[in-house]
């Protein structure tokens, strides 16, 4: 399995994104310039010029026609994936950090960090079909929790919104009440803030990755704990397999304990984990800093990571990969 190395970024990679189809891949980085590849042979088809200010994440629409992108430089932006054109920006008073849209694309979670007195916030946009008859005005807002929210999501037939961050809480919101209707168990939830979070092809579980170097499987409607998967290093990254019982873990240490002269060069590794047994079954090295983003193709026959090395490494799995056995 030879990675393609995807040079593109000028620094740390933040998100990876499959497009639906699988055959694009959208990468989000420090340096303010997401960017477009040809998912199967890692070719750098474009970027999106506008931002000013690092991209922590974005999502493409179901038919691979929008793709969202919230940034430090305050603002989250719709654009078309085609042509790069930026068709509006959404501005706020804090940075957006995550960007998800909601089944039928008509939606769009945007979650926006504490700052200057701030508290972080969850707010819903209407997506218009039509750019020009785009507005910004939010239908819902969420006054988040302390801290930062990592990751937002919507939940099944989109009435509810999942969101993960620095307290290290799960909460699911109604979308209608604004009302938080659960939260994760102090217990057996995570003891570190949660950097990344993952729903499953089907939308019924999801997977939530964190400092305190582990990564938890939840059912998306009880918020049960399921699985637990525990490493060494603290988890940045966690992606599933939609193809097999895989579980991928990725991250390393935080960028300012890596020591330059460091014996381990090239051996920040993607973790594959059974997603069943929670048994380590294997590893991707290549990265010479902490992984940050994981990405699994829609197909499961390839999946792609970013490091805070400013690469993007493209795996296409060998034949031996989907006949491993425990």
């Amino acid at each position: 399995m030879r990675p393609i190395l995807m040079k593109g970024h000028e620094r740390p990679l933040t998100f990876l994104k499959y497009n639906r189809d699988g055959d694009l891949l959208f990468s989000c980085a420090k340096d303010h310039t997401p960017t477009v590849w040809f998912a199967d042979n890692g070719e750098r088809l474009g970027t999106y010029r506008g931002h000013n200010g690092a991209v922590w994440c974005c999502d493409v629409s179901r038919d691979s026609a929008r793709l969202i992108t919230g940034s430090a430089d305050q603002s989250a932006k719709l654009w078309d994936v085609q042509t790069g054109t930026q068709l509006f920006t959404f501005n706020f008073d804090s940075p957006a950090r995550s960007v998800d849209f909601s089944v039928g694309d008509k939606l769009a979670v945007i979650t926006t960090d504490p700052f200057m007195g701030l508290p972080s916030a969850i707010h819903v946009k209407r997506i218009s079909k039509d750019p020009s008859d785009q507005v910004g005005e939010s239908v819902l807002t969420l006054k988040g929790p302390q801290g930062r929210i990592n990751r937002a999501v919507w939940g099944p037939l989109n009435r509810t919104i999942i969101s993960a961050g620095e307290d290290a809480v799960i909460r699911i919101w109604d979308v209608e009440t604004g009302k938080i209707l659960k939260e994760s168990d102090k217990e057996v939830g995570h003891k570190k803030g949660i950097t990344s979070l993952q729903k499953s092809v089907d939308g019924s579980h999801f997977i939530t990755g964190s400092l305190d170097k582990s990564a938890k499987l939840w059912d998306i409607r009880t918020l049960t704990l399921i699985k637990n998967y525990t490493t060494e290093r603290p988890v940045n990254a966690v992606t599933m397999s939609p193809l097999l019982n895989h579980v991928v873990l990725g991250g390393g240490q935080d960028a300012s304990a890596v020591t330059t002269t460091d014996h381990r060069a090239g051996k920040f590794e993607a973790k594959f984990y059974d997603k069943i047994l929670q048994q380590e079954i294997g590893g991707v090295k290549g990265h010479f800093g902490p992984i940050n983003a994981l990405a699994f193709n829609p197909d499961g026959k390839s999946f792609s990571s970013g490091g805070e090395d400013g690469y993007v490494r493209l795996h296409h799995f060998d034949h031996d990969y989907f006949n491993i056995k425990i």
